[in-house]
């Protein structure tokens, strides 16, 4: 077994509670973690024998563009495509973390983590 780490995916998207944050936006970070048999690919050296990493961002990147309420729902969806689209997955978790949020104080990030 093996893993792929994505980190830091950066995206300017349209989530939150409050109806200012859904209109005015905020930074998204994205880690993804992703559990597979590396083994065939790691003898083969061929692209179709492997989880195909810039397909994984892609799904993150059309997840991150559709607006939800919570981080819990966007980490949830991520994992809920990755798992449809991408077979050889064995375990997967996400990290959503959206920075400066409006708490009322100095905040750098608050995130949700999901793993599947």
């Amino acid at each position: 077994m093996g893993l792929i780490q994505i980190e830091n995916m950066e995206f300017y998207a349209f989530h939150g509670h409050y109806r200012e944050e859904q209109i005015v936006g905020n930074k998204f970070i994205v880690d993804l973690t992703i559990e597979t048999d590396m083994t065939i690919p790691a003898k083969s050296d061929n692209l179709k024998d492997a989880v195909n990493y810039q397909k994984a961002y892609m799904i993150v990147k059309a997840e991150m563009e559709k607006k939800s309420y919570l981080l819990e729902n966007i980490a949830g969806r991520i994992l809920d495509a990755l798992y449809s689209e991408m077979p050889g997955i064995t375990r997967a978790k996400v990290k959503v973390s959206k920075m400066n949020p409006p708490m009322g104080g100095k905040i750098g990030s608050v995130s949700v983590i999901l793993e599947r």
